[in-house]
């Protein structure tokens, strides 16, 4: 009988080690989150079948709609970054960042209920079908517009290139009412605008979001202001929301020298930090830089400003900047779809995070809402209308952009003591 116990109790131990051995090994291979993983899932399939079977509207509980919901109620659960996205949304975001979708190619906006076109593109189909500028589009084929909102507009616009849209069109200035027929093309939108000389030394250039070719436009930028004699250059990212992390490279990089770091990311594990440095060829730009930041600037913009503000290569000028400095990885889904996930953070070349901080300015010039709002419609609309036109349309006359004024200023004194020390050199050299 004893003998029987001492086998017994061998057994046990002996079977425990196996199981202790086997724990380690699944905590070692993952293989415990994966069964908390199916566990929970048949836990939310068992709700989603509930939901479906007893809620009051059948309509708005079939499946679709209820998983739709769990994931993005999941995702936006972490962060207001992280989302789910359907089929659509995908394929959105990626005309989005192309800079690429097929549509009839004309700006605009809706105001008071109406559609009003703030201007056609230049060499698209809404030009060529003689679009013009306060035209009111009332009718996208069979939806009048003053019954579905600008995004449904938006979606009915825009489409495969080579179909037609059907456009019931008001002209306030004449009176008439007509309807054209429009083919879609591929429409190329430029992220880079307002390239010009404010003065005789100091250029301009506006990046108003990151996408695939706003490096390429932005350097076409500065040959055409090199050419016009640029000794000085501001950049304004005021109200840019951000976009492609390599187009802000490319826009950074003609500053750094090769090697240089811009930003890098660290994510949750360890060893996980990623450094992105410049692979410049060329001497770096170092004429005086004023950078335009503001509540509005975010994420790509953010990027650009801090990393020219940590490597003292621009004044900061205007308000601090959004603070999303967190790193979105689009994972594409076996349906099509795809889960967009924090999974990093940005931090400036000193080590400074830019997610929930912002790029804080030298010259700080904070303005008020309702002259940030003028401002917002002045940059966006005052192309091609005269002063008592802008009055008439948007009520109010032209006012100074004070964070301009701000950045022009630093800038003319910085060009100024550029000259000075070089002539000190020279002098020196003598």
């Amino acid at each position: 009988m004893f003998k029987r116990l001492l086998l017994v109790a061998a057994v046990s131990f002996a079977v425990g080690q196996i199981l202790v051995f086997g724990i380690r090994v699944a905590q070692g291979r993952s293989l415990f989150p994966s069964f908390e993983a199916n566990r929970r899932s048949n836990h939310i399939e068992d709700v989603l079948r509930i939901v479906n079977e007893n809620y009051v509207r059948e309509v708005d509980a079939s499946f679709d709609k209820l998983s739709d919901a769990a994931l993005n109620g999941m995702l936006r659960s972490l962060d207001p970054h992280s989302e789910y996205m359907s089929q659509k949304e995908f394929r959105d975001l990626q005309a989005e960042t192309s800079q690429e979708f097929g549509g009839i190619g004309v700006q605009i906006e809706m105001r008071d209920g109406s559609l009003i076109v703030v201007a056609p593109i230049a060499g698209t189909p809404g030009e060529r079908a003689g679009m013009m500028r306060g035209d009111l589009i009332v009718r996208i084929d069979d939806r009048l517009v003053e019954k579905i909102s600008m995004d449904d507009c938006l979606d009915l616009l825009r489409g495969h290139p080579g179909s037609q849209v059907i456009l019931a069109i008001s002209r306030p200035r004449t009176g008439e009412t007509f309807e054209r027929t429009i083919v879609r093309e591929v429409i190329t939108v430029d992220n880079v605008h307002d390239v010009q000389m404010l003065t005789e030394l100091i250029g301009y250039v506006r990046i108003i979001q990151f996408g695939e070719r706003t490096g390429d436009e932005f350097a076409e930028a500065l040959k055409v202001l090199d050419n016009d004699g640029m000794q000085g250059l501001i950049l304004d990212l005021r109200d840019n929301p951000g976009g492609l992390l390599d187009a802000a490279v490319d826009v950074a990089e003609p500053f750094f020298d090769r090697g240089e770091l811009i930003v890098y990311t660290e994510g949750r594990e360890q060893n996980s930090r990623q450094e992105i440095r410049s692979k410049n060829n060329h001497p770096r730009r170092d004429f005086p830089l004023a950078v335009l930041v503001n509540s509005g600037s975010a994420s790509a913009s953010e990027i650009v400003a801090g990393a020219l503000r940590d490597t003292q290569r621009a004044v900061i000028v205007g308000e601090t900047s959004f603070g999303k400095g967190s790193v979105q990885t689009i994972l594409p889904l076996r349906n099509n779809d795809a889960v967009r996930l924090t999974t990093a953070l940005y931090y400036t070349p000193g080590g400074e995070t830019i997610h929930g901080e912002g790029v804080d300015p030298h010259i700080p010039v904070t303005l008020s809402a309702a002259d940030d709002r003028k401002l917002t419609i002045q940059r966006n609309r005052m192309d091609g209308l005269s002063v008592e036109e802008f009055v008439e349309q948007f009520g109010f006359e032209p006012i100074p952009d004070r964070q301009m004024g701000a950045a022009l200023d630093a800038l003319r004194g910085l060009i100024l003591a550029t000259e000075s020390l070089r002539v000190t050199k020279r002098a020196a050299g003598a």
